[in-house]
C-alpha cells in the first residue's frame, strides 16, 4: 500500500498555500496551478500525468494538463460526455473521488466509450478529484496511471488533499478575473457617461439615466451599450484625425 511521504506532501501544499497568499496576478494563480499538478504527479507512485477539467455553462474544456497525451484524455471526455473527470465535476460521490482502477477491466462498462479510448492511449487507471467549491464553475482534477489498481486509500486521500489546494487556487483566479471584469466594465460605464455628459452638457446621474434607458430600448446589457458608446467616440475621433495648430 502507498505511504504518502509526509514531509514531501505538506511541503508541497505549503508552497501552494504561500503562492495563494502573495499578491499576485491571475497569471500567477494559473502558473501554481500547473506546479501543483505537476507536484501531484510526481508525489503519488505511479501516477504518469494529470489535468483539470472545467465546465461551464455546458462547455468542458481542459486545463493545466502536464503533457499533451493528457490534454487529449481530458479534452476527449469532454467531447464524449463521459469519463470519471465528467462523473467526478458533474455527479460525483460523497468524498468527491471517482477511481477507475482498471478501465480495461471491471471499470471498462463504466464509460463504455472513453475506456477503450484510454486503454488505447496506454492509460489503464484513473482518479478523478471533485474540485468545485460553490458556483457555476465545475471542475475535476484527473490523474493518469499506465498501470493498474494503483489508487489506494492513501493515494484517494493525497489527491483528496492537493484537489483541495487547486480547488482553491481555482477560486482566487476565478473570483480575480471577475474582479477584473468588474472593474473593466465599471471603467468603460465611466467613459460612456463623461462622453454623454461632455456631449448633452448633462451631469453625472443624468448622463447615466441615459445609458439605462438606451440599455433597456435596445435591449442591450448597460456595459455593452457603454462599450459602443465608447468605441463609437473613439471611431470618430480617429476618423477626425489629429488637430492641427493652424494659426501662423
Amino acid at each position: 500500500m502507498y505511504d504518502p511521504d509526509g514531509e514531501q506532501l505538506v511541503k508541497s501544499l505549503r508552497s501552494a498555500a504561500e503562492q495563494l497568499t502573495e499578491n499576485r496576478s491571475i497569471r500567477d494563480l494559473e502558473t501554481t496551478v500547473t506546479k501543483l499538478m505537476h507536484a501531484a504527479v510526481a508525489t503519488i507512485p505511479g501516477v504518469a500525468g494529470g489535468g483539470i477539467s472545467r465546465t461551464e455553462q455546458g462547455t468542458v474544456r481542459s486545463t493545466h494538463a502536464t503533457d499533451g497525451r493528457i490534454y487529449e484524455l481530458d479534452q476527449l471526455q469532454s467531447e464524449l460526455g463521459q469519463g470519471p473527470c465528467i462523473t467526478a465535476a458533474d455527479d460525483p460521490p460523497v468524498a468527491g473521488v471517482v477511481v477507475a482502477n482498471d478501465l480495461a477491466g471491471a471499470d471498462a462498462d463504466r464509460w463504455p466509450v472513453f475506456a477503450p479510448r484510454c486503454v488505447q492511449a496506454g492509460y489503464r487507471s484513473l482518479m478523478s478529484v471533485q474540485l468545485s467549491l460553490h458556483g457555476k464553475r465545475r471542475s475535476a482534477l484527473n490523474l493518469y496511471s499506465h498501470e493498474v489498481d494503483v489508487f489506494d486509500a492513501s493515494a484517494e486521500l493525497t489527491g483528496g488533499l492537493f484537489g483541495i489546494q487547486a480547488a482553491t487556487l481555482l477560486h482566487g483566479a476565478d473570483h480575480a478575473a471577475d474582479l477584473g471584469k468588474a472593474l473593466e466594465s465599471r471603467d468603460t460605464i465611466g467613459q460612456a457617461k463623461g462622453i454623454l455628459m461632455e456631449r448633452f452638457t448633462v451631469d453625472d446621474d443624468e448622463a447615466f439615466q441615459m445609458l439605462i434607458s438606451s440599455s433597456q430600448d435596445t435591449n442591450m446589457k448597460l456595459v455593452d451599450v457603454a462599450h459602443w458608446l465608447v468605441e463609437e467616440a473613439r471611431a470618430r475621433r480617429l476618423e477626425a484625425g489629429p488637430r492641427t495648430d493652424r494659426r501662423q
